[in-house]
């Protein structure tokens, strides 16, 4: 069974930094792209970053570019969101998310992804 594990989230200030983890089990995630999405209270969930089953292509979503650093150790089936200079429009719930796709293309749609985390929440003070 695929679960997905999201820590790291938690209160900071604007300006500040948090580090978003992912564990992942149940699967060999190496060979599946993953990402990230995030959801604000009276919002849709919208695409954050996402990264290849190989780890070399990402993509971001405008609104975190130069700011977000999306990471992955598949040794450890784990994926990783660096998150610098956040900002009070940051502030949702994140979850990580796996494509059924064995090595698939990455997206940012989350109609792609078959398998989600439970949310971690991070908020964002000014």
């Amino acid at each position: 069974q695929v679960q997905l594990v999201e820590s790291g989230g938690g209160l900071v200030q604007a300006g500040g930094s948090l580090r978003l983890s992912c564990a992942a089990s149940g699967r060999t995630f190496s060979r599946y792209p993953m990402g990230w999405f995030r959801q604000a209270p009276g919002k849709q969930r919208e695409f954050v970053a996402g990264m290849s089953w190989s780890g070399d292509s990402t993509g971001y979503a405008d609104s975190v570019k130069g700011r977000f650093t999306i990471s992955r150790d598949n040794a450890k089936n784990t994926l990783f969101l660096q998150m610098n200079s956040l900002k009070p429009e940051d502030t949702a719930v994140y979850y990580c998310a796996v494509r059924g796709t064995l090595y698939g293309s990455l997206t940012g749609n989350s109609n792609d992804y078959n398998n989600w985390g439970q949310g971690t929440q991070v908020t964002v003070s000014s």
